[in-house]
């Protein structure tokens, strides 16, 4: 394998994509090939689609453009004769497999009862026995890489209410984001919480953040590492900020002092009944009453943040 420059990081690498004939699978074949990595482009199309562009030749005419050298093979992950012969052949093409791309996925966005069998096996036949497949079969020559990884993909690309408006009444966001344990934190809260008869600043925005200020301190500043921006509408109108980035952190009405890494917009009432733990954020989200642009996992971050703060001011 070649020294790999600050410059090239994928110089010299073995990159295994399933899906790579087009879309995300692509882009990120050729990016590695700018580096002038070897790609395998694992994937189903190797006559053109009347519908969809590219196969896995023309995908590979791509990748030798930008740099990079390319094996396509036909490759439908579902079946392991044809993963494990790819596989095959890309470690006596390559001599090895450093980096494997599980990008291959199926999705269908109908509601439950209008979403054949046919359709759900396919999903799973792709999204969840493929990638486990491909992996299993990968792993054993990954294992003798210097920089073995593994990439999996799959939809949804993010918190999209398209995604989910069909299948659920209910908040989907997952429960690992924070890092400490949840009942280290609320312990480290409830020792800073405010007394039950600390006074309001003003107003249902400003007695938010009386409680925020008061559960805010450096474990949480630090398992957080976020700057949070709120333009709220409506009765109580205004930009707000809740800085967990630096220092012990800080709160309160105006702009951040730093630039904010999410920022949320919304009408203030529907900021406070959130708060209080009376609206989801996700479903707050999903249906339009809360808008967040910038990073999402700071955002999930927030979410389990309030609702510690809201169990530590009971």
């Amino acid at each position: 394998m070649e020294l790999l420059s600050p410059h090239r990081k994928l110089a010299g690498c073995t990159l295994f994509i399933t899906g790579a004939s087009r879309g995300i699978g692509k882009a990120i074949a050729l990016k590695a090939a700018q580096d002038g990595a070897n790609v395998v482009i694992a994937a189903k199309t190797a006559e053109p689609h009347p519908k969809l562009p590219g196969t896995i030749f023309t995908a590979a005419d791509e990748v030798e453009a930008a740099g990079g050298k390319a094996l396509p093979c036909v490759v439908d992950i579902r079946d392991e004769q044809q993963i494990g012969a790819a596989v095959q052949k890309a470690v006596e093409t390559f001599g090895g497999i450093d980096i494997l791309v599980n990008n291959a996925s199926a999705i269908s966005l109908t509601g439950t009862l209008e979403t054949p069998m046919k359709k759900v096996d396919l999903m799973l036949g792709i999204n969840l026995r493929g990638t486990y497949l491909t992996s299993k079969l990968v792993i054993p020559h990954l294992l003798k890489s210097r920089r073995p990884h593994i990439l999996n993909l799959s939809p949804p690309l993010n918190l999209n209410p398209v995604w989910f408006k069909n299948h659920t009444g209910h908040p989907l966001l997952p429960d690992f984001f924070l890092d400490e344990a949840p009942e280290s934190l609320v312990k480290q809260m409830e020792q800073h919480a405010p007394p039950s008869d600390t006074p309001p600043s003003g107003g249902p925005i400003g007695s938010t953040f009386d409680i925020i200020r008061g559960v805010i301190n450096e474990d949480v500043v630090q398992a957080t590492q976020g700057v949070y921006r709120f333009d709220l509408s409506g009765d109580h109108s205004g930009v707000w900020f809740l800085d967990l980035k630096s220092g012990s952190g800080s709160a309160g009405q105006g702009e951040p002092p730093a630039k904010a890494d999410v920022v949320m917009t919304m009408d203030s009432g529907d900021f406070t009944k959130m708060f209080a733990g009376q609206l989801k954020p996700t479903m707050a989200f999903m249906t339009g009453k809360l808008r967040i642009k910038g990073d999402m996992t700071l955002a999930i971050k927030l979410e389990k943040l309030m609702g510690r703060m809201n169990k530590a001011r009971l």
